[in-house]
């Protein structure tokens, strides 16, 4: 709905159904629900709610095996990857099927936090599933980094949680160097009425190109390239082995 499709359970094919599909044993053509964004985005929508429910309905009609639930989305991202310089897959702040679906068919996973209390603790519990995941799934699977986000830099519980998991987390994984800010989002009032540009798709590049929220993300995503271009580096040495 961020990007603009404001109508998505309207929507005839969805990662929903072409998981669905794929419980189901039926040919999965994943392009088919792929759709484009102005800004040269592209997009898999589903309704998370849908999908959930049609998950553990499967699971407990067919009782498939526990490594096969698991990889369900899988499949979706080897067809689609190599379109493509990176696919993000956006988890719901969960430990459920769908986050561990995401993990299994991840090569690398960036964990974004905010300095609150729950957060941290959730934090905890989000990397021992990665652990279990890579023991038990999906061993090449790697942790990017932790990107610490909502950052309020002058309060002291931002600056204290920040750096807790700094110093709990930060000798074995990185902690990025960038802190994505809040974001304000003012009403406007167009028309006479109040209007939030965000609901009309866009994203924060197109709203607030020279704000500070816009900076912080380049930043990562730059900091984000830089950690995909060792990776490849590595891998091509590998190979030369």
């Amino acid at each position: 709905m961020s990007l603009g499709y404001h109508r998505p359970d309207d929507l005839q094919v969805t990662l929903s159904t072409i998981m669905q599909d794929i419980i189901d044993d039926k040919s999965v053509d994943v392009a088919q629900g792929i759709l484009q964004h102005g800004e040269g985005v592209d997009l898999l929508p589903s309704n998370i709610e849908l999908l959930e429910v049609r998950l553990i309905n499967a699971i407990s009609r067919e009782m498939c095996a526990i490594v096969g639930y698991r990889q369900l989305l899988k499949p979706c991202v080897n067809e689609v990857k190599k379109n493509y310089d990176y696919c993000l897959i956006d988890c719901m702040p969960s430990l459920g099927m769908l986050t561990i679906n995401a993990l299994a068919a991840a090569d690398s996973v960036v964990i974004p936090t905010q300095p609150h209390f729950l957060s941290a603790k959730g934090l905890e519990l989000l990397l021992r599933s990665v652990s279990k995941v890579r023991r038990q799934i999906n061993p090449p699977l790697r942790i990017d980094g932790i990107l610490m986000t909502m950052v309020m830099p002058r309060t002291n519980i931002s600056k204290e949680i920040t750096a807790t998991v700094r110093s709990a987390y930060g000798q074995k994984i990185k902690v990025f160097d960038t802190q994505i800010p809040p974001s304000i989002l003012c009403r406007i009032v167009r028309d006479g009425a109040n209007y939030l540009p965000h609901a009309e798709g866009k994203s924060i590049f197109a709203y607030d190109k020279s704000g500070k929220v816009a900076a912080a993300y380049e930043q990562f995503g730059k900091e984000v390239a830089e950690l995909g271009e060792r990776q490849k580096n590595r891998n091509r040495a590998d190979r030369i082995r």
